[in-house]
């Protein structure tokens, strides 16, 4: 395919966005600066700044928003919660809403979130990460996480918090064999590229629900003839699939700016090519 490599790519952004897109690519000297200070990361303290910011979002109107609109995405995937529930979630853990069916199905996985530990920006998506699977009830251990601009400390800190860390760059290329939850918030066009080409079959797409940048905003911000070629999967995506706009205070705007749910129904699905199916193969 035509935009796949040896590194990830960053993503471009509308005109006057003030926030930056995350480099995912490493260099030399900054994989030497994170291998300095992840030696002075204090694991309880970074773990305590992120209850804290998952505490300020809770109470955020926009917050409940994002989460309904991820259990409407997944409500298809929602099963009815077990019939023992005696017994009670220590109080150390995430706090669990309830009212919310538990998800037995879903899988997340999670790309660029960037250096948490020392980025407010990304500090506040992994809270908001963290609630997100709360609210639909996905195990932590569900979870798998990646970015190459993790420190070995913050590795430890994603562990200690239950979540999976990958430790090979996918490039976007992972085959959900169940349906699964992507969290890319801001991440670059030819990861979703690679994402959609490996699931691209009408029985896999289906079982995709991404939150992140909005492909019908990637298709006005981009050149046509490069967004067609280069960026194949997405532009025939972009009729077909569903985009539900998530809502962002001002004074967030810089973290979760240009954020959609977008979910892949069968309906639209015949629609789409053939030629190429089965690129997970």
């Amino acid at each position: 395919m035509s935009d796949t490599g040896d590194e990830w790519q960053v993503a471009r952004r509308r005109k006057g966005a003030a926030r930056k897109s995350k480099l995912l690519h490493v260099s030399s000297d900054s994989t030497y600066e994170s291998t300095c200070c992840q030696e002075q990361l204090d694991i309880g303290k970074t773990i305590k700044r992120i209850r804290d910011t998952m505490s300020e979002l809770r109470c955020e109107r926009f917050c409940q928003e994002w989460k309904e609109q991820l259990r409407v995405a997944g409500s298809v995937f929602l099963s009815k919660p077990p019939e023992n529930k005696d017994t009670e979630k220590p109080s150390d853990q995430l706090q669990t809403n309830t009212d919310v069916e538990p998800c037995q199905q879903l899988e997340c996985v999670c790309y660029g979130l960037g250096p948490f530990s020392s980025c407010v920006s990304a500090r506040y998506q992994l809270a908001m990460l963290l609630l997100l699977l709360d609210s639909v009830q996905i195990p932590l251990k569900n979870c798998s996480v990646y970015d190459p601009v993790f420190s070995s400390g913050e590795r430890d800190v994603l562990r200690e918090l239950g979540l999976t860390v990958l430790t090979e760059n996918e490039e976007g290329k992972h085959f959900a064999t169940r349906p699964t939850f992507f969290y890319l918030m801001h991440c670059g066009k030819a990861l979703y590229n690679n994402l959609l080409w490996k699931n691209w079959s009408p029985q896999r797409l289906p079982q995709l629900i991404i939150i992140g940048n909005g492909f019908s905003g990637m298709k006005d911000r981009t050149i046509e003839r490069e967004f067609k070629c280069d960026y194949s999967y997405i532009s025939q995506t972009v009729p077909v699939c569903e985009e539900t706009q998530l809502p962002c205070p001002a004074r967030l705007i810089d973290i979760f700016n240009d954020t959609a749910v977008i979910t892949f129904p069968n309906s639209g699905l015949n629609r789409l090519p053939t030629i190429h199916l089965g690129g997970a193969a």
